[in-house]
Formats: structure tokens, C-alpha cells, sequence
């Protein structure tokens, strides 16, 4: 396999004193496909509010089921294998992920609903400077989930970040949206707060379900695993959609839309691809690195989300948005620079050396 971005590469974790090498450019394209959820995914699902939508399940829904996108990488990775003469168990992953992908899925699509229902009733700045404590659970829920290690430089990526989301805090006047009244808006924010716990809980869920596997974990399995995730995530949305009625409302809705009937099925496409590279980023994340990166990477786009609602939608920029900008950018930089000379240590000591010339002499699957 030339190409170091070829999507069927041997997995490159190599266990050396609990750290692992890193694959910079698959993680690279994960995190941009982050980059793109994070910040389109909020202002396409406030976008569908703002002009009449109101079903918070349809809503959930777009967030997760763009998965068929999945199936083409996925049979790629199929047919390489099969060329290979890889037999079939050995290409879909194990009975235990499927169940806990599916679990895991399940409270996906809960953590979904939440944070449009939230989302309803608050701007996008508010509901992503709520959402971006889901680092701070997300700390707390690794630590004692998968026991990440921390490391100074990590530790001051998360109290920089921290930092930037208090101070975009203490800016909440005249945030509450037109036609909403006191308690929605409380009501949105303790959702999107709760949303940003259980997201917290649900990634190192999906770090530890990776450790259970027997087999080493490849991208064909990410995809695998996300793929279930999100029909199970999906089915979630569309029991509550059915007994909310939102498949009978939707022709009445669209055509009361304020963008236009087509905008309407537009904004919930787009929605439904932009949502997906979310997932499929965060997983990719974590596959070729941690949980916490994933979160931290979440958090360093909170203000560019900021920037994106006031450019798109209006909202206030003031010193303190500039300020947590700064804080959030600093914490990224942090992290990734310590990431980066951990990665050289580890590849320049004799236990990194021993590792690869073991790891050549195993047998891995190649998908």
C-alpha cells in the first residue's frame, strides 16, 4: 500500500507504554471532516428553524442518516479484501461490536434529540459555547473509562479551552430568540447542557468497544462500527417521528417553509451529509488517536462556529468571543504540539523500534 491515505491500511496503533504512532494523514482528513460537521451541522439545523421548521425528532433524524454515504469506502475496503482472499469473518467485525455500536447507537440518537430540541430554543452561539463543556465531561469520562493518560500539555489544552468556554458564558444578553419565551429558553439550554454530558460519555464509549475487540481494529471496522451506530441512532428518530406525527406534517411544513418548498428538503440534505461527516470524523479521531483529541478538536471549533453565526445569522461578536478565540486556539495548539513530540520520542526509542520489527512479523488483517 503506497498511499498513506489508502483507507485500508493496516491499523496504526502500536502499543508502546500505553502510547501509540500516529497515522497524520487519515487522522488529518478525519479531523477536517470534523472540522466541516461541527461547524455546518449547527448552522444548517438552525437554519431549518429560523425560516418555520419546528419537528425537533425530523430534525434529530438528519443527524444520523446520512449514513448510506458509508456503503461505497465500505465496499471498496470489501472488494480489496476479497481480492486479497480475505475470508468474510475476517472482514466484519465482531459480534461484540455490533451489539455495543448498537447500543451506543441508541443513546446516540437520544443525545440527538436533545440537542435540537435545545437547539430550538437557543441561538447557535449559545448551544455551542453549552455544547463545548462536553469537554470537560468528556475529560472526566475518559479518565475513568479508558484511563487516558494525560499528559501537561493535554491538561492545559482542556483548562485553556475550559477557560474560552466560560468567558463566552458570561455573555448570554439578549440571546434568547424572538418568539421564545423564559422557560423554552431554559428548557434549551439544560437539554443542550445534558446532550453535552451524555456526548462526553458516548466517545470514550466508543474508545473502550474498540479495546474489546479480539482482532485488530481497521478502518473497514470504523466504518462498520459507525455504520450500525447510526441506524440504530436513526431508528431512534424515526420511532419518535412516527408517534410525534412528523411524516404527516412534513408536506405542510414544507410548502410553509420561508425559504421555499425545494429549500427545505435542501437544508435537510445537506444536514443529513454534513451531520454524517461529524460521526464518521469523530470515529476516525478516535481510531487513530484518543477520545480527548476528539473532544479537544470540538472545542477549538466552538468559536469559528461563533464566527460562522455572525456572519450567516447575524449574532454579536464582542471581546470576549475574541478572547475565548484565542484561549480555544491556544489550548489546540497545546495539544497537538504535545501529541507531536510524543509521536517523535516514541518513534525515536528502542521500545517503538522493537514494536514495528514484532509488529511486521505478525499477522494483521490488511483492511
Amino acid at each position: 500500500m503506497s498511499s498513506p491515505l489508502n483507507l485500508g491500511a493496516i491499523s496504526p496503533i502500536v502499543d508502546t507504554n500505553t502510547r501509540k504512532t500516529t497515522n497524520w494523514p487519515l487522522l488529518l482528513l478525519n479531523c477536517t471532516f470534523v472540522a466541516i460537521g461541527v461547524i455546518g451541522g449547527p448552522l444548517l439545523s438552525r437554519l431549518y428553524y429560523l425560516h418555520g421548521g419546528s419537528r425537533s425528532w425530523l430534525s434529530s433524524c438528519t443527524q444520523t442518516a446520512g449514513f448510506p454515504i458509508l456503503f461505497l469506502p465500505l465496499l471498496s475496503l470489501f472488494v480489496q479484501s476479497r481480492s486479497q482472499g480475505e475470508s468474510l469473518s475476517v472482514f466484519f467485525m465482531e459480534p461484540k461490536l455490533f451489539i455495543l455500536s448498537a447500543i451506543i447507537g441508541v443513546l446516540f440518537g437520544l443525545d440527538n434529540f436533545m440537542y435540537s430540541l435545545g437547539l430550538s430554543y437557543t441561538p447557535v452561539s449559545t448551544s455551542s459555547i453549552l455544547f463545548s463543556t462536553n469537554l470537560a465531561f468528556l475529560a472526566v469520562f475518559a479518565f475513568f473509562i479508558v484511563k487516558q493518560k494525560f499528559t501537561p500539555y493535554s491538561v492545559n489544552a482542556v483548562i485553556l479551552m475550559t477557560l474560552g468556554s466560560v468567558l463566552l458564558a458570561l455573555r448570554s444578553e439578549g440571546d434568547r430568540p424572538a418568539g421564545v419565551s423564559n422557560a423554552q429558553y431554559w428548557l434549551g439550554f439544560i437539554l443542550t447542557l445534558g446532550s453535552a454530558a451524555v456526548l462526553g460519555l458516548l466517545w470514550p464509549l466508543v474508545e473502550m468497544s474498540y479495546s474489546k475487540s479480539t482482532r485488530p481494529v481497521n478502518y473497514g471496522v470504523v466504518l462498520q462500527f459507525q455504520i450500525n451506530l447510526a441506524i440504530f441512532a436513526t431508528l431512534f428518530s424515526l420511532t419518535g417521528m412516527a408517534i410525534n406525527k412528523d411524516f404527516q406534517a412534513m408536506g405542510k411544513e414544507a410548502n410553509e417553509y420561508g425559504l421555499g418548498n425545494g429549500m427545505y428538503y435542501l437544508v435537510l440534505c445537506a444536514g443529513t451529509v454534513v451531520w454524517q461527516l461529524t460521526f464518521i470524523g469523530g470515529l476516525g479521531v478516535i481510531f487513530c488517536a484518543n477520545s480527548l483529541l476528539n473532544g479537544v478538536l470540538g472545542a477549538v471549533l466552538l468559536p469559528i462556529t461563533n464566527l460562522a453565526a455572525v456572519i450567516f445569522y447575524h449574532e454579536k461578536f464582542n471581546g470576549l468571543k475574541a478572547m475565548s478565540l484565542v484561549l480555544c486556539l491556544w489550548g489546540f495548539t497545546s495539544y497537538f504540539y504535545g501529541e507531536y513530540s510524543m509521536n517523535k520520542k516514541l518513534k525515536n526509542s528502542p521500545q517503538a523500534q522493537l514494536g514495528e520489527n514484532c509488529a511486521k512479523n505478525e499477522v494483521l488483517s490488511p483492511v
